[in-house]
């Protein structure tokens, strides 16, 4: 609970600072993405949706925690090649202009709802998009948990 707590107050400070500012820090997402195993280069941004509407709701606010990162050497063939996870050529949507820079050129996505439900449990949004050539990984989650996430 503490991670997604860290998470979260990351997200926080980062949309209320422009949701423009890039965050390098992997620490926030190692416990809600462990499935991912250790990241590295990694660029994220974390958004409270509904902050730009002239109305807003106290309460609660989604937080879309997206971005990319590099696995350790081989860590998108592994996940990428078993055989369970039916992973199937994607491209990755509704990429914020301010991450676009850090996209490989010339990468190959690919992209498995099996192993979307696996890493967040079924208690939250996400989709990830794994470039096995760059060992990269591009995800996109709306309030990542750290109790839904497996281990590596």
């Amino acid at each position: 609970m503490l991670g997604a707590a860290t998470i979260l107050a990351a997200c926080t400070s980062t949309a209320k600072s422009g949701a423009s500012k890039v965050g390098t820090d992997s620490e926030p997402l190692e416990c809600p993405f462990a499935a991912l195993g250790p990241l590295s280069e990694v660029h994220w941004l974390g958004v409270v949706r509904g902050t730009d509407s002239r109305v807003s709701v106290p309460g609660p606010a989604d937080v879309r925690v997206v971005g990319l990162a590099k696995l350790r050497a081989g860590g998108a063939t592994a996940i990428v090649g078993a055989s369970q996870r039916d992973f199937q050529p994607a491209t990755p949507s509704r990429l914020p202009e301010t991450l676009a820079q850090f996209m490989p050129k010339s990468a190959k996505w690919v992209r498995s709802e099996s192993f979307d439900r696996e890493v967040t449990g079924g208690t939250y949004d996400g989709a990830f998009y794994f470039d096995p050539g760059t060992d990269r990984v591009y995800f996109d989650t709306t309030n990542p948990s750290t109790a839904a996430s497996s281990d590596p």
